[in-house]
């Protein structure tokens, strides 16, 4: 059988990025999940990053419930388990595992969970076999992923214009779909799931501190991170044009109109 291609994580894990995912709960990115959530659940967070969401999950399954916490980076991971102790959870385990080849059992989970992850996957839809499998008969795999091409903004900056072209560009070039959100339906029932119910969700940037935020990180982003790396090694653009478009963004967020949303896609699927 023909190994899975590697995960290449577009962003980075740079203090950039990690602010941007510091910021992510069950309230704001798996409300659509929340129901699921009960007393005593097994679940698995695969690709949990600073462990943000797992702690909510943690808790919302209680001391009687538990989280196995599942990164490809274990840096990421100690970073997590420090955040989760800090919270007073006792409830999480943390594992290095590869969303290809999950090292659990058959069933071994009541819920599923993956935020942001199969835009990152080159085989997504192998990558929802693996979750299927390792999900009880009576359980849930629960995915959300961001649709790139959904995001819109205003007023409307050149500099964001050519960001979207170049992020997009790059994310295909490590193998990921930067527009997963619309495909993740599609992808479930190839993977094998009869019983699919597909939801969106949005987030919205236009208080002035939202805009000085969001603008902010994208903007330190786009010159300090794994994209900007690649940006330049690749030939895609030079340090000066990153230098502009990260001027784009803080003129964006400077506005005292400015807004910015995007559209998430979301699955919860059943054997």
């Amino acid at each position: 059988m023909t190994a899975p291609k590697p995960v290449v994580y577009t962003h980075g894990h740079q203090e950039s990025v990690l602010r941007s995912h510091r910021s992510r709960t069950v309230e704001n990115s798996a409300g659509y999940l929340r129901d699921r959530l009960e007393p005593g659940r097994s679940v698995l967070d695969i690709g949990c990053g600073p462990g943000t969401i797992t702690a909510d999950l943690a808790e919302l399954v209680g001391p009687g419930g538990r989280v196995v916490a599942a990164d490809a980076s274990a840096e990421v991971l100690d970073a997590a388990a420090a955040y989760v102790a800090g919270r007073g959870l006792s409830n999480v385990v943390f594992e290095v595992a590869d969303v290809h080849r999950l090292p659990y059992a058959d069933g071994e989970f009541d819920v599923v969970h993956a935020h942001q992850v199969l835009q990152h996957v080159a085989d997504p839809v192998g990558a929802l076999r693996e979750l299927r499998r390792v999900v009880a008969e009576d359980g849930v795999v629960a995915v959300r992923d961001v649709d790139y091409a959904t995001m819109a903004w205003y007023p409307q900056t050149p500099g964001l214009d050519r960001w979207l072209e170049l992020y997009r560009r790059i994310a295909r070039r490590n193998g990921g779909e930067p527009d997963a959100g619309r495909r993740l339906l599609s992808w479930a029932r190839a993977a094998g799931f009869t019983d699919v119910t597909a939801t969106s969700s949005t987030w919205t940037y236009a208080t002035p501190g939202q805009r000085a935020w969001w603008g902010g990180m994208w903007a330190d982003r786009i010159t300090d991170s794994a994209i900007a790396r690649t940006a330049v090694a690749e030939g895609y653009a030079d340090e000066a044009e990153l230098a502009r478009i990260a001027a784009g963004w803080r003129e964006w967020a400077a506005a005292d109109d400015g807004w910015f949303a995007m559209v998430h896609g979301e699955v919860l699927a059943r054997r």
